[in-house]
């Protein structure tokens, strides 16, 4: 099997041809370029076109008439730093052992398990989507929050010509500048970070217009702190009903910024005469943010799903996704077939027709055959691996979904829970005991994947006393909503 280096090696030199998916007067044997725009935290009901009537989104409302929408899209993990290494590498994040958010939670000394030893970056041998990219072509920008470790291991350092933004943090100290992050040293006071980010990624797209890019922008948005533009968060106060589960001014403030940065790259790709040759994917890194202590009013509300970030429920790690591809899938297509954040990575490369002989193996599949006909794909099952304790309530925990069916293993006990997410979104009736046959099956093939892919399990606490357990912030019950 060929090392990292001796697979680049071996790309500079591929013979494989490229397509551009042209519906217009454009070259047809040039590459597709392609806009990643990835949201941080964002839930599966935030936007529009997936039923939120508090949050506007024209723009990527207008995108999923364009293109596909996934209603059965998953992150690899509910927390963002694993998520982001999987969309990179196409593996999953427990293969990869970064199964947390960097630097992770620190242990309390109450919880009844020691949190799980992972990686604090993402490897350097790891071959991402810009490595793969550059020996054809391919000029390739980060342009946001990195958060999969600190120097060497930044975005320059996986195949990325420009870094804008990106470092080990997982947030920015504040959305207004000035601003201490790499290629930001000239923002201005009071200058809005969503705003920045996506100038310098429309920057890079008008300079890099006569070759293939890929730009690759991360949003800090709307991950904590809430912070948003005035007028708008004014605009949303005065229609906020406290009533409705989606009610935050400031929260909604900070998806339209997200929807605005949309709508201005799709208006640059349009006005460059980019848009029939650039193939555009939108998602987001785990599940809508409920709340974080120490408050405990919700930030938003993912129902009908169940929970939110830092959980295995559908909350946690169902995702928005959307992906147009112009002149080959049909505008406003809907998928329901399962998919995950670990196919990115092959998608594009059949996308850009690199050929993937040869190349070390992944977890992901390519999604293309579904983007072009709605058929042609399917995972046998899909696997989740959180060995830890999150911020947001949620206990070390595995899943499997095969089928309609989904199974949850909680490692401080033990305990199955089995769901049929046709007949249960919200995951509310316990299926373990009255299907136990099916929970048995499921269990034992999540126990044999964890094996296979050497996850690192939790051990336990020592000092555990279950007078003074650490409940979670949802106490025994992580379902809050």
């Amino acid at each position: 099997m060929p090392n990292r280096r001796q697979f680049i090696t071996a790309l500079t030199g591929s013979t494989a041809i490229g397509t551009c998916f042209s519906r217009g007067a454009v070259d047809k044997t040039a590459r597709p370029n392609f806009v990643f725009i990835l949201a941080d935290d964002l839930g599966w009901a935030d936007l529009g076109c997936y039923g939120s009537t508090y949050y506007q989104t024209p723009n990527i409302d207008r995108l999923a008439s364009q293109g596909m929408r996934f209603t059965n899209a998953y992150a690899a993990c509910p927390v963002c730093s694993p998520t982001r290494a999987s969309i990179l590498t196409g593996k999953y994040p427990a293969r990869l052992q970064l199964t947390d958010f960097i630097p992770g939670r620190r242990q309390w000394p109450t919880s009844k398990l020691l949190k799980a030893d992972f990686r604090q970056e993402l490897p350097l041998e790891e071959i991402t989507i810009a490595e793969m990219l550059k020996p054809h072509g391919y000029h390739s920008a980060s342009i946001g929050k990195w958060h999969l470790g600190d120097a060497p291991f930044t975005p320059e350092a996986q195949g990325f010509d420009l870094n804008i933004g990106g470092t080990y943090r997982g947030a920015p100290e504040s959305y207004f500048g000035p601003f201490k992050l790499p290629g930001l040293k000239d923002s201005l006071p009071g200058e809005y970070l969503t705003d920045r980010l996506t100038d310098e990624a429309l920057r890079f797209i008008e300079l890099n217009r006569d070759h293939p890019f890929f730009v690759y922008l991360p949003h800090f948005t709307v991950h904590l702190p809430l912070q948003a533009k005035a007028d708008v968060e004014a605009r949303y106060r005065a229609v906020t009903n406290k009533a409705s589960p989606q009610h935050n001014p400031t929260y909604a403030a900070m998806v339209e910024a997200f929807d605005d940065s949309v709508g201005r790259v799709m208006k640059k790709l349009d006005e460059l005469g980019l848009a029939d040759n650039t193939i555009l994917f939108l998602n987001s890194d785990n599940g809508g943010l409920l709340y974080e202590t120490p408050s405990t009013d919700n930030v938003t509300s993912n129902k009908p799903l169940r929970a939110g970030k830092g959980h295995l429920y559908e909350g946690g790690i169902r995702e928005p996704l959307i992906v147009r591809w112009p002149g080959v899938v049909k505008p406003g297509a809907v998928c329901d077939e399962p998919v995950c954040s670990i196919d990115y990575f092959p998608t594009i490369r059949e996308m850009s027709r690199i050929d993937a002989k040869g190349a070390p193996p992944i977890d992901g599949v390519s999604l293309a055959p579904l983007l072009r006909n709605g058929t042609g794909v399917h995972h046998e099952a899909l696997y989740w691996h959180y060995p830890h304790y999150s911020n947001q309530g949620g206990p070390p925990e595995g899943a499997i979904r095969v089928g309609n069916y989904k199974l949850i293993e909680f490692f401080e006990d033990g305990r199955l829970e089995l769901y049929n997410l046709t007949n249960d979104i919200g995951e509310r009736h316990n299926l373990a005991q009255a299907e136990p046959a099916k929970a048995a099956e499921l269990h034992t093939r999540l126990v044999a994947w964890r094996e296979s892919v050497g996850a690192v399990m939790p051990r336990p606490n020592p000092a555990y006393d279950s007078r003074t357990a650490d409940l979670g912030l949802y106490g025994s019950d992580p379902a809050h909503q």
